[in-house]
């Protein structure tokens, strides 16, 4: 498999995500400078967390007009698989790849923290690993985590499956005070209605190796790898 990590000014988990598809599942990566135009020779493309342009005007903003992200467009168009993580999400939601949009955290704070997370879909080629209902432990980390689309979306997206994550507590329960952003029904991460582009808060590359605490990213890392395969 080869994947492509898409590399932004700001970007500062690509590193991180190259680590894990290069040497904890043995895959080919490579970077994808934002002015690349050309992504077709990959398997997979990932969108990185990090402060891509500082985040100026909006978290992933400039990005989502970069000549790599319209480049991503045209490929996820013609069913390519794209995953974008944190500040990655909150390009594929500002590049309209995504429903919705990532707003500021209800507490006006930076989190960062180990978080549970509910898989709600476990049919999607992101979650085929998981459960229906299995409780994941993974990173967060960020200050615009709050998800939020109006009601005919969340609607469609509940219909449609497109929902495969949620913040709840260690047992599973959904509530308040589990939510660490605010984000509407606490959800943490969503998939579009084709079912190849998948947006998620939480960093699965943060969890990937037990000795940073939890290796639960893995379910999601060996999901997208059992179906690219």
């Amino acid at each position: 498999m080869r994947f492509g990590i898409a590399v932004y000014p700001g970007s500062n988990c690509d590193y991180d995500t190259l680590r894990v598809i290069r040497d904890v599942i043995d895959e080919h990566a490579d970077f994808i400078d934002y002015r690349e135009t050309n992504v077709s020779k990959y398997d997979c493309i990932i969108l990185p967390g990090g402060f891509s342009f500082g985040d100026y005007l909006r978290p992933g903003t400039l990005s989502a007009h970069t000549p790599l992200t319209n480049a991503v467009k045209e490929y996820a168009r013609k069913g390519g698989v794209v995953i974008g993580i944190c500040n990655g999400f909150q390009i594929l939601t500002e590049a309209h790849m995504l429903p919705g949009a990532l707003m500021p955290n209800i507490h006006g704070k930076f989190v960062c923290k180990h978080q549970y997370l509910r898989v709600e879909n476990d049919k999607t080629i992101f979650s085929s690993k998981c459960e229906k209902g299995q409780v994941l432990k993974i990173p967060i980390a960020h200050h615009d985590g709050n998800y939020f689309c109006d009601e005919d979306t969340l609607k469609r997206m509940e219909d449609n499956g497109q929902i495969i994550l949620r913040y709840c507590d260690k047992d599973g329960n959904v509530t308040d005070e589990a939510n660490p952003n605010g984000s509407l029904h606490n959800i943490a991460g969503i998939m579009n209605e084709k079912g190849n582009v998948f947006g998620l808060m939480p960093h699965p590359e943060r969890a990937a190796e037990s000795i940073l605490g939890t290796d639960d990213g893995m379910y999601i890392i060996q999901s997208v790898l059992e179906n690219l395969e």
